[in-house]
């Protein structure tokens, strides 16, 4: 009889079968939340930072705000370990949510290097 250990093991291998066989049709937002295998709460806890970031951001440029570093700092350091803050900031940007947010981050990453 085949134990759990196993069972999860060949769904996790199955999973990964599944991610690269719809590659180019598997929204990048999703690939990227299987590929870092992100739990339910980590994907809402990193949704809700952006709503919340999203909300400061429109709150800040309403005001006049020209320099958003602090919010990108604030992103970065809330960030799962598991994502990398530029590949993140780049599926976000093209994931249709917080765009606006995430095109003002990869416009400043961009200035950076």
């Amino acid at each position: 009889m085949e134990t759990l250990e196993e069972r999860i093991e060949r769904i996790e291998f199955y999973q990964s079968l599944l991610i690269k066989l719809l590659d180019d049709k598997l929204a990048p937002f999703y690939k990227m939340m299987m590929e870092a295998k992100l739990s339910k709460k980590e994907i809402q806890d990193l949704l809700q930072l952006c709503e919340e970031l999203s909300n400061e951001y429109k709150k800040q440029k309403a005001e006049g705000f020209v320099v958003f570093t602090p919010l990108l700092t604030q992103f970065v350091g809330m960030l799962d370990p598991k994502l990398e803050p530029s590949k993140t900031i780049e599926v976000l940007a093209t994931h249709g949510n917080y765009t606006p947010l995430m095109q003002e981050f990869k416009s400043m990453i961009a200035n950076i290097q």
